[in-house]
């Protein structure tokens, strides 16, 4: 089992680390799970200890999109808030490769603050990275072509899990960028005359 101490943004606090796994729960996910649904009370805040997560926003017709991806060492900044402020969620999270992931009761989160400056400056951190995430979501959909948000999104998911072989549906891909499955499936076709990919069932293979 991975170990927070590990992560730069922790490793300074190990009094903190200490407190965090004893008034945590450490469970286990396989890939696909998810570990919060849109509009559910939250009443913990995942840190996620091994794998990856990826945080998706729902609208009223079903399309979803990408937000952003959550690693090893990080947590969700929509959880913090949410629950901070006794909000219900506001996104749904999904296990993006087999996890392992503390969940920290809310309550817990404010006192953290109070007693240790390190867990206050690793909620900054996370807002300020999280923020330069959306914003180039927003940038990505304003202005730049699906073939290229497409092709960044591939790479994206190579390098959380440092494997060439993304195990994906076409629909999987689609939903994430917040378009058509058609699209995808034609956009991927192009790629792969290009070279630039080779595909499989239910699997993409970067190049």
């Amino acid at each position: 089992m991975e170990n927070l101490n590990q992560f730069e943004a922790l490793s300074s606090s190990p009094h903190l680390v200490a407190k965090l796994y004893e008034h945590s729960i450490l469970k286990k996910y396989s890939a696909g799970s998810v570990i919060l649904n849109e509009h559910a009370h939250i009443r913990s805040i995942p840190i996620v200890i091994r794998g990856s997560m990826k945080v998706m926003r729902t609208e009223d017709d079903g399309r979803e999109i990408l937000l952003y991806y959550i690693k090893a060492g990080e947590s969700c900044i929509m959880s913090f808030l949410g629950g901070m402020h006794n909000e219900t969620s506001k996104v749904k999270a999904e296990v993006e490769e087999d996890a392992e992931i503390l969940f920290l009761p809310v309550d817990k989160v404010s006192l953290f603050i109070k007693e240790y400056p390190q867990w206050l400056d690793y909620i900054f951190r996370l807002y300020h990275k999280r923020f330069e995430e959306l914003l180039e979501i927003v940038n990505a959909i304003a202005f730049k072509k699906v073939d290229e948000r497409l092709l960044s999104l591939l790479h994206k998911k190579v390098g959380l899990t440092d494997n060439k072989t993304i195990v994906i549906t076409h629909e999987q891909l689609a939903n994430e960028l917040g378009t058509a499955r058609v699209v995808v499936s034609r956009l991927l076709k192009q790629l792969e005359e290009q070279r630039m990919v080779k595909l499989g069932r239910n699997k993409i293979i970067l190049m």
